[in-house]
C-alpha cells in the first residue's frame, strides 16, 4: 500500500459491546491509525471532553490525528487536529473564519458534487460514501459504487477517502479507484486485534 494511503477510524461506542471506547481509541492511536474521528454525537459535553483528552494524551509522538464531529468548541478546548462536518453541520466557510490555517476540516460527502463543493469551500479532505452496502448508511440511499468513487477522485485536489461497507478485501479496489484512504467503523472495531488489522490493511 502506498505510504500516503490513509486509514480513518470512526468511533461508535454503542457497537463496542462493553469495551471501553476510551481504551479502544487509545489503542487505535497506538496501532498507527492515521485519523481518529470521534463521532459520538449524543455524548454529553464533559464526557466528550474526557474522551478526546484521553485520545490526545495517547497521541504525542504518533502519526495519528484526532478530529471531533461537529463540535468546533470541543476541538478548540482540547486542541485536537480539527473537526469533521456532516451534511447538516455548520458550513466549512464559516468554520474557516475562526480557525487557524493548520486546523483540519473534513466533510462527509454523498456525491461527486458534494466532493467538489467541499473542495471549493476549503475542506482539507472528504469522506465519500456509502461506496458499498452498509446498514449504517441506508438513509443515504443505495451504494455509490466504485465508478462514482473514481469520478470523485479524478481531478480532486483534496484527499477523498472511501466510506461505507469497507472490508479488507475491498480496500485494494478502492485504492485502484483513486481513493486516498478508507474510513470505517466495523473494519476496525470488529477486528480481533486492532494492531494486526492495521498491519493487514497496510499490506493490501
Amino acid at each position: 500500500m502506498p505510504p500516503d494511503f490513509k486509514l480513518c477510524y470512526i468511533t461508535d461506542r454503542k457497537s463496542l459491546q462493553g469495551v471501553s471506547l476510551t481504551r479502544f481509541v487509545v489503542e487505535a492511536v497506538g496501532a498507527g491509525v492515521n485519523l481518529v474521528q470521534i463521532r459520538e454525537k449524543d455524548l454529553e459535553t464533559r464526557a466528550l471532553l474526557e474522551l478526546v483528552e484521553s485520545a490526545l494524551a495517547a497521541s504525542p509522538g504518533c502519526a495519528s490525528h484526532v478530529v471531533v464531529n461537529d463540535r468546533v468548541d470541543v476541538a478548540f478546548a482540547t486542541g485536537v487536529a480539527g473537526v469533521h462536518l456532516g451534511v447538516h453541520s455548520i458550513p466549512v466557510e464559516v468554520v474557516r473564519r475562526f480557525v487557524p490555517s493548520g486546523f483540519l476540516v473534513g466533510v462527509s460527502c454523498h456525491s461527486v458534487a458534494d466532493v467538489r463543493r467541499a473542495e471549493d469551500s476549503g475542506a482539507n479532505y472528504a469522506l465519500l460514501g456509502p461506496i458499498f452496502e452498509t446498514p449504517s448508511k441506508v438513509a443515504f440511499g443505495p451504494p455509490l459504487g466504485l465508478e462514482e468513487l473514481r469520478r470523485a477522485t479524478s481531478g480532486a485536489k483534496i484527499p477523498v477517502l472511501a466510506l461505507g461497507g469497507i472490508s479488507v478485501d475491498k480496500v485494494k479496489s478502492c485504492r485502484e479507484a483513486g481513493a486516498a484512504g478508507i474510513a470505517g467503523i466495523r473494519i476496525f472495531q470488529e477486528a480481533p486485534s486492532l494492531r494486526l488489522r492495521v498491519e493487514e490493511l497496510c499490506r493490501v
